[in-house]
């Protein structure tokens, strides 16, 4: 993960405690987890319509 050493990693998770609270945590855990599922399906489709532009072509 770009090469954070574990202190770097833990001073970022207090400060995301620090503003968000404990109670928010989990849904925003929940919320970059679906972008990022929604992030990658976008991805393999541009991919695939990629892939479908070039064997059309020749």
């Amino acid at each position: 993960m770009a090469g954070l050493k574990p202190q770097e990693l833990l001073i970022i998770l207090v400060i995301l405690l620090v503003l968000f609270g404990g109670s928010k945590l989990p849904q925003l855990a929940r919320n970059v987890g679906r972008a990022q599922k929604e992030f990658k399906s976008g991805l393999d489709e541009g991919m695939g319509e990629s892939a479908d532009e070039q064997s059309d072509a020749t």
